[in-house]
């Protein structure tokens, strides 16, 4: 992993962070020799609702319109 003290990241703070995003890689900041941040590529989902991150995982079996049963199974329709 890559260090770079606070000054230096002051001074180049825009390459770096293309640099991160670009390769993945994170890097650590450094403050008179000490870690004290680091900075990595953001996570990216597939979309802005969650709700797509399930996209294509369902499989439908059958007719999804039709009743499973056949009309004269139904209590209901019973005389």
């Amino acid at each position: 992993m890559e260090t770079i003290n606070a000054t230096d990241f002051k001074a180049r703070c825009l390459a770096i962070l293309d640099r991160v995003a670009a390769t993945g890689e994170p890097v650590v900041i450094l403050k008179r020799g000490k870690p004290v941040a680091e900075l990595s590529p953001a996570v990216r989902s597939g979309a802005a609702y969650p709700q797509y991150e399930l996209k294509g995982t369902v499989t439908e079996v059958g007719d999804i319109v039709e009743p499973p049963l056949p009309a004269d199974h139904w209590e209901s329709t019973r005389g």
